[in-house]
């Protein structure tokens, strides 16, 4: 066993580790600030944390966990075992980060009545929250791993696998949220892939 640990020990980066964490406890952050007060969502494992919240009640430091699991297991057989620590931190990150949000009171609660401010501010967060993550090779949300899987599998620029994956929970979010507000949400998650993209493809 420990001739197993240390050859993948000795892959790890401090340094990668310290962004996966930052950047999921950034990526927390906007989602409970922005996202969950202003009724923008956002889409994939996001977006369902959020319907999950709303129909029954379910934090989303908790279903959060429990769906990326399932996303990461798909992530593991094609990304490597680096990829999971690195999605391990991240995930403990934002588990731990959004329980600790939601202690607080909405900093900008003005935001739940401007939609469009919310979607332009939403799409910073989990674009920069998600995008570093990527970068050192982790996945902040289950559905990056999936995005970073279906793109490695098919040669797909990832910034549209994740476009993809978005527009399939925006749709089903259409049971809660109104449809002006979904329009919205589809800005904020076509920004947030741009911004994705445009991370991964500047040079380390």
């Amino acid at each position: 066993m420990r001739k197993k640990l240390l050859p993948l020990l000795s892959q790890i980066r401090v340094r990668s580790c310290v962004i996966a964490l930052c950047s999921s406890a950034f990526l927390a952050f906007g989602l409970y600030q922005v996202h969950s007060l202003s009724g923008v969502t956002e889409g994939g494992v996001l977006g369902l944390t959020l319907l999950l919240e709303h129909w029954w009640g379910i934090s989303p430091s908790l279903s959060g966990g429990l769906l990326n699991l399932v996303c990461y297991a798909v992530g593991w057989k094609l990304l490597g075992q680096t990829f999971l620590v690195y999605s391990f931190v991240a995930t403990v990150g934002f588990s731990a980060s959004y329980h600790l949000w939601e202690r607080f009171e909405p900093f900008w609660p003005q935001l739940a009545d401007m939609p469009l401010t919310a979607a332009a501010i939403g799409a910073l967060f989990v674009g920069i929250g998600t995008g570093l993550c990527v970068r050192v090779g982790g996945a902040a949300s289950g559905d990056d791993a999936l995005a970073m899987s279906v793109s490695y599998v098919t040669h797909v620029d990832i910034k549209w696998v994740f476009l993809l994956i978005d527009i399939a929970v925006l749709a089903l979010s259409l049971s809660y949220i109104p449809v002006q507000r979904i329009a919205y949400s589809v800005l904020t998650v076509v920004l947030s892939g741009q911004i994705i993209g445009i991370l991964q493809k500047i040079h380390k």
